[in-house]
């Protein structure tokens, strides 16, 4: 185990195969599933098929090479374009989108995704659907105020952000100035929609303590609020595993429209 300065997922060498193989994978030691799979494949299922959250465009800004997420938003989004921080992450998930040969498995989450929609037989059929959505996958730089530099993108109907906030973030200022450049992807009268683990300072990949910053459910919320966002929908479980890889305390799911 690394006891060393923490690391940051952006700026340092990360393992997304051994991160997605200990918190988002079907293992059979893999604890975390309630939060990291169930609890927010839910959510986006139903917020996604309630009809308020619409478009055509939709940027996802997540961490790691997740795409767990977005079986939901690829009955709704025509065009879903994936930002990554980290280059590995995002080579990883151009090889999971082109079928390439050792790309990780995702087929838990499709099966999971069409169990959602009363369709367990087609798993398949949602794995290729979204893969077809998926127009690029393109690298980005929170160090620009236009991350994805020198690249300009339509503005989004939606877009969708997983844990890369605590992941790239040091302290509050950190969280404001990137959350502005996320919004700043999204159109006017858009969504965003947060998953966020709270209260939580590090989690483990590969024996490597990696950097998380500590946020509460108000402050996002009222971070939320002062980028000219409301909240229109928010749910937090609590944690529901042991394990010393990482301290969150619950998993956050929040939806909010930009409103100027």
């Amino acid at each position: 185990m690394d006891c060393g300065p923490k690391k940051f997922y952006h700026k340092h060498d990360f393992d997304c195969r051994s991160f997605h193989d200990r918190y988002f994978s079907d293992k059979p030691d893999m604890v975390f599933g309630d939060d990291t799979l169930t609890f927010p494949m839910v959510n986006f299922h139903y917020v996604f098929s309630s009809g308020f959250v619409k478009g055509d465009v939709l940027i996802d800004v997540s961490m790691s090479s997740l795409i767990h997420h977005l079986y939901s938003a690829c009955d709704i989004f025509k065009d879903i374009i994936i930002l990554k921080a980290n280059e590995r992450c995002n080579m990883e998930t151009s090889k999971w989108k082109d079928t390439r040969t050792g790309a990780y498995h995702w087929g838990h989450a499709s099966a999971h995704a069409a169990k959602l929609e009363g369709k367990s037989d087609q798993f398949q059929d949602k794995e290729k659907q979204l893969k077809t959505a998926i127009s690029h996958v393109i690298s980005c730089d929170f160090e620009n105020e236009n991350i994805t530099y020198p690249v300009v993108l339509p503005l989004a109907d939606c877009v969708t952000s997983i844990h890369i906030l605590e992941a790239i973030c040091k302290d509050e200022d950190d969280f404001m100035r990137n959350l502005g450049k996320i919004s700043k992807l999204l159109k006017p009268g858009g969504h965003l929609i947060l998953i966020s683990v709270l209260n939580t300072t590090y989690y483990m990949v590969g024996g490597v303590k990696f950097s998380a910053f500590q946020s509460e459910e108000m402050f996002v919320k009222n971070a939320l609020q002062k980028l000219g966002f409301v909240i229109d929908y928010c749910s937090v479980q609590r944690r529901k595993n042991d394990s010393s890889l990482t301290d969150y305390d619950a998993a956050m799911f929040i939806t909010a429209c930009k409103t100027k």
